[in-house]
C-alpha cells in the first residue's frame, strides 16, 4: 500500500553497460529509464520482465543486452508493482492504488498488445501483489477491506478474475495490511500460497493449502508497525520457506528481521541480514536477499554475508541465475 507515481515512459531498446567497481555481485544491466523497478519476473537467464512506475514495463529476450519498453498504452499515471511471467510472450501484470488504480494486464505477444483483464471496482480496496501457481491458476491480493484480506483468483491464466469468497479468510489485526515494496507480498508453492503482512500488533504470514480459497494466519518473530513486517516470502517447497523485512524507515536498523520455516512454524533465524530487506529468493538451496542497502547471501540460511552494497528492491531467481531490480532503472544479474 504505496503512493502512485505519474509520468511519461518513453520507448527504450537500449544497449547494456558493465557493471561498475562498487557492484561486486550483481552484473548491472542498464535499462535507459529512472523508473523504480519493484516488479520483477526471471523466466530464464535471457529472459526477464521488470514493471514499476511510470506505467514502465521493460522486457529482455538477451540477457539484459537490450530492453524493449512494452507498457500498457495509456497507463503512464499507473504504477506496476508485480509482474509474472511464464515465458518471452506471456505476461500478467498488476498496477497498484486505491479504487480503479488497482488494475490487471495480460500480455500473450511480447508486450505488443495488453488486455485489461481486471479493474478494482472498490475504494477501499488496495491490490498489492500477484501470484501463479502454474500457468493457468493465479491469485491477486488486496489490503483488508471490512476486516478482512481480499484475494481475486483467476483459472485461466490471467483472462478472468474473481473475487474469492471471504468466509475463509481470518480476521485482520487493527492496521495490518501488505507491503506493495517488492511484488513478494504473495508466494506459491505447489497448491501452497502465502500472503505477508505487517502494520499490525503482529507480523503475520496467511497460509493456503488449498489453492487460495481457504486461508490460516501464523505469527512471526519479525517486527512489526507503521512502516514494519513482512515484506517479502519464499518457499523452496511447500514445507520449506523463507520471510523477510524489517522497517522501511529504518533501512539500516539491526533488528533481526528474518524468519524459516520447516513446516512446523515460524523460527527466527539466528543470524540475519543486517537492515530492512524487501525482496528475498531461493538460488539453488541457498538464498539471495536484497533492500536499499545492500544484497546478502546464504548458503543455507544460518548464515549470512554481504555480498554487495547497491540498492535493490526485488530479487527473483531460475536454478542459480538471479536478476534483481530497483530504483533509477537499476537491473542486475548473477
Amino acid at each position: 500500500m504505496r503512493i502512485i507515481a505519474a509520468a511519461l515512459a518513453a520507448f527504450l531498446v537500449l544497449p547494456a553497460g558493465v557493471a561498475s567497481a562498487s557492484d561486486s555481485y550483481w552484473d548491472l544491466k542498464p535499462t535507459g529509464t529512472d523508473a523504480q523497478f519493484r516488479g520483477l519476473s526471471a523466466v530464464s537467464g535471457q529472459v526477464a520482465w521488470v514493471s514499476g512506475s511510470k506505467g514502465t514495463v521493460l522486457r529482455t529476450v538477451n540477457g539484459g543486452r537490450t530492453w524493449e519498453s512494452v507498457g500498457p498504452p495509456g497507463t503512464e499515471a499507473l504504477e506496476f508493482r508485480d509482474i509474472e511471467a511464464f515465458d518471452a510472450r506471456n505476461a500478467v501484470t498488476l498496477s497498484i492504488g486505491p479504487g480503479e488504480s488497482s488494475r490487471i494486464y495480460r500480455t500473450s505477444d511480447g508486450g505488443k498488445t495488453w488486455q485489461e483483464s481486471f479493474r478494482n471496482p472498490d475504494t477501499n480496496a488496495f491490490y498489492d501483489c500477484v501470484a501463479f501457481f502454474d500457468r493457468f491458476r493465479g491469485l491477486a491480493l488486496s489490503d483488508p477491506v471490512d476486516g478482512k484480506f481480499r484475494v481475486v483468483r483467476t483459472w485461466d491464466g490471467g483472462r478472468t478474475w474473481h473475487l474469492n469468497d471471504t468466509k475463509g479468510m481470518p480476521d485482520a489485526l487493527p492496521g495490518e495490511f501488505a507491503f506493495a515494496a517488492s511484488g513478494q507480498c504473495v508466494t506459491t508453492s505447489g497448491n501452497h500460497a502465502w500472503i505477508a503482512t505487517g502494520g499490525g500488533a503482529k507480523a503475520r504470514v496467511l497460509e493456503s493449502r488449498d489453492g487460495g480459497r481457504s486461508w490460516r494466519a501464523s505469527d512471526t518473530p519479525l517486527p512489526s508497525g507503521e512502516a514494519a513486517g513482512v515484506f517479502a516470502v519464499a518457499f523452496k517447497t511447500p514445507w520449506r520457506g523463507v520471510a523477510i523485512g524489517g522497517d522501511y524507515k529504518k533501512p539500516t536498523d539491526p533488528t533481526p528481521a528474518f524468519a524459516m520455516n520447516d513446516g512446523r512454524g515460524w523460527v527466527a533465524g539466528k543470524n540475519a541480514p543486517v537492515g530492512y530487506r524487501s525482496g528475498i529468493a531461493y538460488r539453488g538451496n541457498g538464498l539471495v536477499a536484497v533492500g536499499p542497502s545492500g544484497t546478502d547471501v546464504s548458503k543455507d540460511g544460518k548464515s549470512w554475508k554481504v555480498a554487495d552494497t547497491g540498492s535493490f528492491d526485488t530479487v527473483d531467481c531460475v536454478g542459480f541465475t538471479c536478476w534483481a531490480s530497483g530504483e533509477k532503472g537499476r537491473v542486475g544479474r548473477t
